[in-house]
């Protein structure tokens, strides 16, 4: 299964209150010279040159945003000839440094000012090796002694200067800085928005592969074509395979009907057992609640029903399809959780689960054709496929229904998918 799941394991939301902020009145119109207040408008190019007030409140905190998202915010202000004031705004925040900055942060309007973000709650000091983009370099004076600037990237590997965002009496500028700040204008320390985070890494697609009964091998297909091998198992396995432990590439396990157990291989190489099903299931394997990691499950065909094991050993229970149906799970709408699916043999047609109870039914494949489901073309959502073991070829539909064919495998090979080299 796809660790485009992914969007489902990735982002763990953050419990973040909005920001109190003041109401503000003037309309979001661009600041001019003229409009200005004589003092509010910095005749140099660097530095602090006065704020409006703060809106800060004991123990605030901004709402959950990615670094990428920050540094999209920043530069969507360079350029459109915004002018320095502490007393107009633009797009409902103060258009100083520290308005500049708490946009940037996406917090409350109109803004906090420098004195504000780390008494606050919105942020906190770190040091020079944390930097990242999305952290700022922070003087905490007060008004035009105090500023921030958003930082980007190192330059180079000296790491003596950087590429940032700030806005300072001459304009909103992206260009180069020296670490910590230009000289002249104060102390100034890195700090880091408290509720930021990374941006999703793209896995980018997931791949295919088979499981040799006979031999107790994976052969595992990646992006490049070339061959994985890993033994695992023994007679009377079935193959399974997902992300076990919320990192980067996915891998493999089998079920033992004779056991009723679940045996997962770890990245190192380990064995996490659970216990799981009763005689005549048939496993499964997704993210059925959206955490970092993915999970197990069975379809017990006796009853038509899914049993699916939640982060903490509870049974999510759903029913859906009929007598002969093969189970298929994956992520249909690339939402966070997985969800489940059948395929049924009579009419060759997966009849997919939305996350509200709806069906989604799609017709693919012939008599004798064994279904899988992953993210093959690395977009949202995963798709589904089938493996016909007449011809040893999986046949894979992408989001505009075409058909992509890879021939893997040989007689008797069971097949399997995920995203065995995920990017990240």
């Amino acid at each position: 299964m796809s660790t485009r799941h992914a969007l489902s394991r990735t982002l763990i939301v953050a419990a973040a209150a909005t920001l109190i902020a003041g109401v503000v009145t003037s309309t979001p119109t661009l600041a001019t010279e003229n409009d200005a207040p004589p003092s509010a408008v910095a005749d140099n190019d660097r530095g602090g040159a006065g704020q409006g007030p703060s809106v800060a409140v004991p123990l605030a905190a901004g709402p959950q945003i990615t670094r990428g998202e920050v540094i999209r915010r920043a530069a969507s202000w360079v350029g459109i000839g915004l002018e320095y004031s502490w007393d107009r705004t633009y797009q409902g925040y103060r258009t100083d440094c520290s308005g500049f900055a708490s946009m940037a942060w996406r917090l409350g309007t109109p803004g906090l000012d420098t004195t504000s973000f780390v008494p606050g709650g919105v942020a906190s000091w770190i040091g020079k090796d944390d930097l990242r983009a999305g952290d700022a370099l922070l003087n905490d004076a007060a008004g035009a002694n105090g500023h921030i600037a958003i930082f980007e990237e190192w330059t180079d590997s000296s790491r003596t200067s950087y590429r940032g965002y700030e806005f300072t009496g001459s304009g909103v500028h992206h260009r180069t800085i020296p670490y910590p700040y230009f000289s002249g204008h104060g102390t100034f320390r890195p700090v880091r928005n408290n509720s930021i985070v990374d941006d999703d890494v793209d896995p980018g697609p997931g791949n295919v592969g088979i499981y040799r009964p006979s031999t107790h091998e994976f052969h595992l297909r990646r992006d490049d074509g070339t061959l994985i091998k890993i033994g695992w198992g023994t007679t009377g396995d079935l193959p399974v395979a997902a992300n076990w432990d919320g990192g980067h590439a996915d891998n493999v396990g089998i079920y033992r009907p004779s056991t009723h157990e679940f045996h997962l291989r770890g990245d190192e190489g380990n064995t996490i057992r659970i216990g799981w099903g009763t005689t005549g299931d048939l496993p499964v394997s997704g993210n059925w609640d959206g955490g970092h990691a993915d999970n197990v499950g069975i379809y017990r065909p006796s009853t038509s029903e899914f049993h699916l094991r939640g982060d903490e050993g509870n049974t999510i229970r759903i029913g859906w399809g009929t007598t002969g149906d093969l189970p298929v799970s994956g992520n249909w709408d690339g939402g966070h959780a997985g969800n489940v699916g059948i395929y049924r043999p009579s009419t060759s047609e997966f009849h997919l689960r939305g996350d509200e109870g709806n069906t989604i039914r799609i017709k693919w494949g012939t008599t004798g054709d064994l279904p899988i489901s992953g993210n093959w073309d690395g977009g949202h959502a995963d798709n589904i496929g089938i493996y016909r073991p007449s011809t040893n070829e999986f046949h894979l539909r992408m989001d505009d229904g075409k058909l992509v064919k890879i021939k893997w495998g040989t007689t008797g090979d069971l097949p399997v998918s995920a995203n065995w080299d995920a990017r990240g």
